[in-house]
């Protein structure tokens, strides 16, 4: 549904309902460093339900929506003021009362700011407006200030399971992306598929490094069993006695693995996780800014909006054009950090794959000692099928993450080509 009726627009009984524009249709915005509107194009006019001349040099808070807390434009603004381009839900206010959300696109460009926005449309925006509701109640009931506010937001953000809002953000639009692309018959463009099976690759590692953790915490407390099945052996003990030393070397050497690899913001998972969300924001946001600029192209082509109406169409699809470049040229920066990244990233699975390797020679020391001791060796057995178990896993889940950094290097190697 793209068009209403003059009754529908202009009726004030429908204050509080939901403004429709069409999900293939983009909003876009244009406003100097201070948020005052510099251009509009004629879906914003449309939806907002604003006069062109009654938009020009007002400020953007004119669709402001009671409903949006403080926290997310202090959040939105301080990133823009950075040089960071930035997305999130918007909740919009039309002139009549009605209100409409989008997906907002911001980038710093000369003396400003662009804003291209979509219709949301996957199950994410209404997480997320449960979250703006929660902040609102808090801002009007304790007194949050915009900056507490702010980061209360991020902290919902963290509990929802995004390391940051970079990667918040980057799925989200890809996300919203996805889901307009079914939604309307179409497919994503390869640019952004292969961004997307790189996510879904990091992500998937993610899970198994935390369950490789996991299973190696399982095992910390061989070292201390061996050294009591030892003691209760007496001088048949000592082969066991030094296995249990060298385990606890290895040990070690799997923890410290472990806290570079998996644990905390800077760790090897971290920085190639991180350098893939970036860049799959900025491969989306890419093709939109690309669609803004080609709608500006066509309506500039079809005459759809003359020079009286006060915007440039051909000056607008140059900004988006500005945008897109500057996107394309940090996506190539990028992608060059995914490299690196991925690189350590393999060398940090071989790292693990020798100390597994080390697992297994302790494996294989206890079952001959095992088997020395008879029946004395009864609890030493139940050892072995304890590292067996830990070391089938291990195995299993290194060997799928080294096939997901494969999937993560071929898919750099070919975005390297699109560029």
């Amino acid at each position: 549904m793209t068009e209403h009726t003059p009754l529908f627009a202009a009726d004030s009984s429908y204050s509080g309902s939901e403004a429709q524009f069409h999900l293939s249709e983009l909003i876009y915005s244009r406003t100097d460093d201070r948020g005052v509107i510099k251009a509009v194009n004629s879906v914003f006019q449309r939806v907002s339900g604003y006069e062109r001349d009654e938009m020009l040099e007002a400020p953007h808070k004119l669709v402001r929506h009671p409903d949006m807390p403080k926290g997310v434009y202090e959040l939105i603004w301080g990133r823009l003021k950075e040089g960071i381009p930035t997305g999130g839900y918007v909740k919009n206010r039309c002139k009549n009362g009605r209100y409409y959300w989008v997906f907002a696109l911001l980038c710093p460009v000369d003396d400003g700011y662009v804003s291209t926005r979509l219709k949301p449309s996957s199950p994410l925006r209404e997480n997320v407006e449960q979250i703006y509701k929660r902040l609102l109640r808090r801002e009007n009931e304790e007194g949050l200030k915009p900056a507490a506010s702010a980061a209360a937001l991020l902290a919902e953000i963290r509990a929802a399971g995004y390391a940051s809002y970079d990667a918040f953000q980057s799925h989200a639009l890809a996300m919203e992306a996805e889901a307009r692309t079914t939604q309307l018959g179409r497919n994503l463009d390869p640019f952004q598929r292969r961004f997307l099976d790189m996510s879904r690759a990091i992500t998937q590692v993610h899970v198994e490094t935390t369950e490789m953790t996991e299973a190696f915490k399982a095992i910390r407390t061989v070292p201390m069993n061996m050294r009591i099945i030892a003691s209760r052996l007496e001088s048949a003990g000592g082969p066991i006695s030094a296995i249990s030393v060298n385990y606890s070397q290895m040990l070690e050497d799997m923890s410290a693995w472990v806290d570079t690899f998996v644990e905390g913001d800077t760790c090897v998972f971290a920085r190639i996780r991180d350098a893939i969300m970036k860049g799959q924001f900025l491969g989306f946001a890419t093709e939109f800014e690309k669609e803004m600029s080609d709608l500006f192209k066509q309506d500039e082509g079809k005459s759809a909006e003359s020079p009286s109406d006060g915007v440039d169409l051909a000056n607008e699809a140059d900004f988006c054009d500005q945008v897109r470049q500057k996107f394309l040229g940090e996506t190539a920066s990028v992608l060059g950090e995914v490299e690196t990244e991925a690189r350590r990233f393999a060398r940090s699975v071989l790292d693990m794959k020798r100390y597994v390797t080390g697992l297994s020679s302790t494996r294989m020391m206890c079952k001959i000692e095992s088997a020395a001791l008879n029946n004395s060796g009864t609890a030493l057995s139940g050892i072995v099928e304890q590292l067996d178990d830990c070391q089938d896993e291990l195995e299993q889940r290194l060997a799928r993450v080294v096939e997901l950094n494969s999937v993560i290097q071929s898919n750099t190697a070919m975005l390297r080509t699109l560029i």
